[in-house]
């Protein structure tokens, strides 16, 4: 079985494959310029923002001032109620995406190598995605009340939708000569989806868990908008309750810097995951 791993990537480089990887200094470079092209759009806003907090074309009261927002979330860092609530929306969206990661995995998987599977659960399974986080919470609110399970339940409904369809596209996807390869060698299931199927599958199946966890951090901001009385989409309400309009822009910074954030890390890990896959195909 030694010369399984050789012969598939020789039926993997007989295909045509993509030009040799740039340079270091040119990837640091394209890397570069991205990061300086991506500053005008923000330091614009930012600019228009104060102008228009300083020339009061909206009323204060609607639109604070820039440095109002800055003060107001340096209080909430000092003070420990900006950390506090972060940590407890953190907490609902790791619970929350382990399951729908679980679960994801799990039924991308089945309805990928399963065509029989597929055809019995998708149809139901696409309607089941149609329906909205929102739509789901009045009814949720009922059966599990609107405690951390309504919680966890709509952030891991969220984060399963898209992993489980990239996960299962995949799978589909993987190319035909890799299989009739792995059965010319007379390769055991569980060979083939280790050494086959899953390696090739991977990219497809780790972009479904970056939107996942994007959805998740959407779904978790607005179950805690409509039910919650901690966390970061709560400090929306109660600073719009309140009509303090500075905490609920610091609010929105923070939700948008960590959901930013945890994409970014996601991409650097897409990287590691990417360099796992090349060895094999």
């Amino acid at each position: 079985m030694a010369a399984h791993p050789i012969a598939l990537d020789a039926a993997a480089a007989s295909t045509p494959t993509s030009t040799s990887a740039p340079a270091p200094a040119s990837t640091r470079g394209r890397w570069l310029a991205g990061s300086l092209l991506a500053w005008p759009v923000p330091l614009a806003l930012l600019a228009l923002w104060y102008v228009a907090a300083r020339y009061e074309w909206i009323p204060p009261q609607v639109l604070p001032a820039p440095d109002a927002v800055f003060r107001t979330l340096e209080d909430l860092y000092l003070s420990g109620e900006l950390w506090a609530n972060l940590q407890i929306s953190a907490l609902r969206v790791a619970g929350g995406f382990a399951v729908g990661l679980a679960g994801g995995l799990a039924l991308g998987a089945a309805m990928g190598l399963s065509p029989r599977f597929r055809d019995y659960v998708y149809p139901t399974f696409k309607a089941f995605s149609q329906v909205p986080v929102l739509g789901w919470l009045p009814l949720l609110m009922l059966l599990v009340g609107i405690d951390e399970a309504l919680k966890i339940i709509l952030i891991a409904k969220a984060a399963l939708v898209p992993i489980a369809i990239n996960t299962c596209k995949g799978i589909e996807n993987v190319p035909t000569r890799y299989v009739e390869v792995a059965r010319v060698l007379r390769l055991t299931r569980w060979q083939t989806l280790s050494r086959v199927i899953f390696p090739a599958a991977a990219a497809p199946v780790w972009n479904g868990v970056r939107y996942g966890l994007t959805h998740a951090w959407l779904a978790l901001v607005v179950v805690e908008l409509l039910a919650s009385s901690e966390g970061l989409g709560y400090m929306i309400v109660y600073g719009r309750q309140l009509f303090q309009l500075d905490m609920v822009i610091a609010a929105v910074i923070v939700v948008g810097v960590v959901g930013f954030a945890l994409d970014k890390v996601l991409a650097l890990a897409e990287q590691a995951v990417l360099r796992w896959r090349k060895p094999g195909f």
